[in-house]
């Protein structure tokens, strides 16, 4: 394990790769609420070590209790609207979601139109919008970190939660690693 990792740091190094420049975390909780998986292999991408997000201190979590960041991809199917409204609300405070992809932003890519129940905006208020079909790796890894990166005072949605990860303390008094 100690050569896999002195390798990792190596291979960093080499590439000019550098964490985030302030140690925070949001937890990102991924729901496919009815895509073809095109996005899904897409986010995987996110995570690999060329684009390594979690250097920046994004991770995907395994539980919304864990989230930050409710990421939805896919077209809204009827029988996944209970589900997203339950992992909504099973999410600390503060929360955001996001649309990944056209058919999370009700573009009517995929699905018969008696089985969609429409656009993830028409269940849950949406923060951050990444389009494309399905867009890359670069385009969700910015989009991510850009919203990560908005000023605290903005006033824009995830400003609240850019401000809870800088302090390293949830709203709900539990501390978050760094």
């Amino acid at each position: 394990m100690f050569v896999l990792l002195s390798q990792l740091r190596s291979l960093r190094r080499s590439t000019a790769l550098t964490r985030g420049s302030t140690p925070r975390w949001l937890g990102i909780r991924h729901v496919d609420a009815g895509s073809c998986n095109g996005c899904e292999h897409e986010l995987g991408l996110v995570t690999n070590p060329l684009h390594d997000l979690q250097r920046y201190g994004l991770d995907i979590v395994a539980s919304p209790r864990h989230a930050d960041v409710l990421l939805i991809t896919g077209p809204v199917t009827t029988r996944m609207v209970e589900p997203l409204r339950i992992a909504y609300a099973a999410m600390p405070t503060p929360r955001l979601v996001a649309a990944l992809g056209d058919c999370a932003l009700g573009c009517n890519v995929l699905g018969h139109p008696d089985e969609l129940a429409g656009p993830v905006e028409r269940i849950l208020p949406v923060d951050i919008r990444i389009p494309g079909c399905p867009p890359t790796p670069q385009q969700i890894a910015s989009q991510l970190l850009a919203a990560l990166e908005r000023p605290a005072d903005s006033g824009q949605p995830l400003a609240a939660a850019t401000a809870v990860a800088a302090s390293g303390v949830r709203t709900d008094g539990e501390r978050i690693r760094d």
